[in-house]
């Protein structure tokens, strides 16, 4: 792929591009709207968010802003998010700054810097500041959170679903050697429907009340689906159980505050759906259950009160968390809703052109609270590794469509479709008909 500079820079800088040395803008401007630098920002028009989102010469304004490949129609968004233009941008001058100024400036100056970035998430995100610390990832955010809640002793439980991710499953395994506790593993019952997976979690937890610490994902990576995240969250927290929320997925694709969640642990990432360059994300922690997650191998270089002694990555990819503000620029100039509007109508968009397929299962119900952009199907009978990746090919390869196989559900593998912000209708279309020919040939 080949990046012309020269075109990269027509986008924006944003207004991530302001203050401290051009690098990020301040918390007293984090909660007022993006500011408008030379009319290269999107801003979205007037209107409501459906009608925004069926708005193509806005779309294609805001597609001007990736620089992309035209070697394949990238329906696998959901690996990371593409940068728009001000982000690369913003992280070109910040890599450059600490290059030329090093551990001059990282020590005298990228604190400050780092916590007017953490104010912006905070403001952003509907919390105060001392609720999120900066991480390189969900990854890492939910491995701290799940790995370091203390209140778990020998007998008691803990469980996760088929849909969450595998790294969390992983460290929910090992709470069985950490704290001696029974480890539950569930399966998302299907077809999905809002009031199945209610039911699924009310039987859950009234058949174990051992349980006490419970993993939710908020966007399924494997297939899209969007559980009641409130009403689980607040149904666990009646019976004494506390839940941790995957949200690698969520903020950027769909429209919330971290606050509608009703859960106490977030772990967040910037590089997917808030396009932050790559190694960005955090954690969150309501502020009265802090001291239920134990500090990050006895961390000394912060207070026990301070969140930021619930991880300790290192000497990270500074310039990844000072384009952050960049990114939550170009986000707040589109419009939170809008996207999640946008997004949807592409997902419609191929999902409504083959739900008349008899072979073909699509995983997210057709329900708007239950899905984003990432939606998952299935060719019936065609389950294995070897089928999905076979089906991957043959729409990369004779469709020039790009897609990616997700193994880990209950009852068989799964193609993954995520269409992102540069995607067009026509793509959505041609993927329509790219599946249907699968359909028929497998």
């Amino acid at each position: 792929m080949d990046f012309n500079r020269r075109r990269m820079l027509t986008g924006s800088a944003g207004a991530g591009v302001l203050a401290l040395a051009g690098l990020v803008v301040s918390p007293a401007a984090s909660a007022a709207p993006a500011v408008q630098t030379d009319g290269k920002l999107p801003f979205a028009p007037a209107g409501a968010p459906d009608d925004v989102a069926r708005d193509e010469k806005y779309w294609r304004q805001v597609a001007k802003h990736f620089e992309m490949t035209d070697a394949t129609v990238n329906f696998e968004n959901g690996y990371f998010g593409a940068n728009p233009a001000n982000v690369r941008t913003a992280f070109a001058e910040a890599t450059e700054r600490i290059q030329l100024e090093n551990s001059w400036y990282m020590r005298r100056d990228y604190g400050q810097e780092a916590s007017a970035v953490r104010e912006r998430i905070a403001a952003e995100l509907g919390c105060s500041v001392d609720e999120i610390a900066l991480t390189r990832g969900a990854t890492e955010a939910l491995q701290v959170l799940i790995g370091g809640y203390n209140k778990l002793a020998p007998g008691d439980a803990v469980a996760y679903a088929d849909l969450d991710y595998d790294s969390m499953q992983y460290a929910m395994n090992w709470l069985r050697e950490r704290r001696g506790v029974e480890v539950i593993r569930t399966a998302i019952p299907e077809p999905a429907t809002r009031q199945g997976v209610l039911d699924h979690y009310t039987r859950l937890l009234s058949d174990n009340p051992k349980i006490k610490l419970l993993l939710l994902t908020q966007v399924s990576h494997r297939t899209g689906l969007v559980p009641p995240i409130a009403e689980i969250s607040a149904m666990a927290a009646e019976r004494g159980v506390d839940t941790v929320v995957d949200a690698a997925h969520a903020w950027g694709q769909l429209d919330f505050n971290v606050t509608d969640l009703k859960s106490p642990f977030v772990g967040f990432n910037l590089h997917k759906w808030m396009g932050a360059p790559l190694g960005a994300g955090f954690l969150y922690i309501r502020k009265d259950k802090l001291a239920d997650v134990d500090r990050h191998f006895a961390d000394g270089d912060y207070s026990a009160g301070d969140i930021r002694s619930r991880i300790h990555t290192g000497t990270a990819n500074s310039a990844n968390y000072l384009a952050v503000p960049a990114a939550l620029d170009f986000h707040r100039a589109v419009g939170a809703a809008n996207k999640q509007a946008r997004l949807r109508l592409l997902r419609d968009r191929w999902v409504h052109q083959v739900l008349d397929v008899p072979n073909l299962q699509i995983l997210t119900p057709e329900d708007p609270s239950m899905y984003g952009a990432l939606t998952s199907f299935r060719i019936a009978g065609k389950t294995t590794n070897a089928q999905s990746t076979a089906i991957t090919k043959y729409l990369s390869e004779e469709w020039g469509v790009f897609t990616v196989r997700r193994g880990g559900v209950a009852l068989g593998e799964v193609v993954r479709v995520t269409p992102a912000l540069y995607n067009t209708l026509d793509d959505a279309d041609l993927f329509a008909r790219a599946l249907r020919a699968a359909a028929a040939r497998f």
